[in-house]
């Protein structure tokens, strides 16, 4: 089920919007239109429409052919009251049968704050949430309404897909400024590519959080990155979250040509931002790879994991010093095995057990006293991971 949200404002000089020639992107041309909802419901062709205005919009305008529908009397009450700006929702419900006719669709008239203030700006994402449902798709129109509401749809777009799961898939915006003066034609802009922006934007949040890179791949894929690339980079950050770092690196030396080389605009600017993230895989070694993600997994608060990586970041440049196979579980147990009286290496291996198991009766009041304050945790960490191999 697709849903059209479109504003109504309050107009020109109370005489509503002048006609124009709405153009879109696929050369469709809607002549001679007040209301660019209006073209919209005829192109999508919604199965719920929802009108937003608020009690001083041009309801009135908007609704006056409802006047000839036997709902005269309704709509001079309308008038009034918009002049006044004491629309109530009760005045509108009559119009919505009349506009479901006429639209073939559900249509909704919802009454919204001015949005003057946080409260209710909050409000507005409230009453948006309320009237749709969850997995509902949804297009935006913002050409009408006050100039600061269109700012207030974006975050409304990603309020709904975080709150009730609701894809908004279109953004639409008039932009009657750009009329051309020949053709008199008003180019119809699609705004896409803002919500694909907080995408990205909500992308490196994440990774930056928990470090999982893999959610790229969907990004990339939907910028037109081969399959199989996108592939290799969840499989990457799969296995880098398993702690297998050595099969981690393998896959992102395979996909970090594609990652460099591949172009698209919105990638362009996140790019660099990536590939910075990625970095860690280029160290000499799979111990300084290692020791890289557990200072990286210290800096997101991801304590088990960095201790994990420290401690295997040990072993593997141990491991490496003896001449030995860093792949090799033998000769890698051999190393730990030798760690053992390593100060560092007891250190990170008790925040380990104490993090997978808790703190056990037998739980040293050093580890005890870093264990219950996360200042103290990472204070140590930070300290040791300056000399891993102290």
């Amino acid at each position: 089920m697709t849903t059209l949200i479109s504003f109504l404002g309050k107009g020109q000089n109370g005489l509503g919007y002048r006609d124009t020639n709405y153009h879109f992107f696929d050369e469709d041309l809607y002549e001679n239109q007040k209301y660019i909802g209006i073209a919209l419901a005829d192109k999508i062709n919604p199965s719920k429409i929802i009108l937003l205005g608020t009690s001083g919009s041009m309801w009135d305008v908007f609704l006056e052919q409802g006047a000839d529908d036997g709902l005269e009397a309704e709509w001079l009450s309308l008038v009034e009251a918009v002049q006044t700006q004491t629309v109530t929702k009760e005045m509108l419900e009559p119009f919505e049968n009349y506009l479901r006719q006429k639209l073939n669709a559900n249509v909704q008239c919802i009454l919204i704050p001015f949005a003057r203030t946080e409260q209710e700006q909050i409000q507005i994402l409230s009453i948006l949430a309320d009237s749709l449902s969850e997995k509902e798709q949804v297009i935006i129109d913002v050409t009408h309404g006050f100039r600061h509401l269109p700012m207030l749809a974006l975050v409304a777009a990603r309020f709904l897909k975080r709150v009730k799961n609701i894809d908004v898939k279109h953004l639409y915006y008039g932009a009657l400024e750009m009329t051309d003066s020949k053709d008199k034609k008003t180019p119809v802009l699609m705004l896409d590519g803002l919500l694909s922006m907080l995408d990205w934007i909500d992308g490196l949040t994440t990774f930056d959080k928990d470090g999982d890179y893999g959610q790229f791949a969907d990004l990339l894929a939907k910028e037109g990155m081969d399959e199989n690339q996108t592939k290799l980079l969840k499989q990457s950050a799969f296995f880098e979250r398993t702690s297998n770092s050595s099969q981690a690196r393998q896959k992102l030396s395979t996909v970090t040509n594609a990652l460099t080389t591949f172009d698209s605009p919105i990638y362009q600017l996140f790019k660099p931002q990536l590939l910075k993230r990625l970095e860690w895989f280029k160290r000499p070694n799979r111990g300084l790879q290692e020791q890289q993600l557990a200072k990286d997994y210290l800096e997101r608060h991801d304590y088990l994991r960095a201790v994990i990586f420290a401690l295997e970041g040990m072993i593997s440049a141990k491991t490496i010093e003896a001449g030995h196979d860093v792949n090799d579980y033998a000769d890698r147990e051999e190393q730990r095995q030798i760690l053992r009286d390593n100060a560092n290496f007891r250190l990170f291996n008790n925040i380990r057990n104490g993090l997978v198991h808790g703190l056990g009766r037998d739980a040293s009041q050093d580890i005890k006293k870093i264990m219950n304050d996360e200042e103290k945790m990472q204070h140590s960490l930070k300290d040791r991971f300056k000399h891993l191999l102290d």
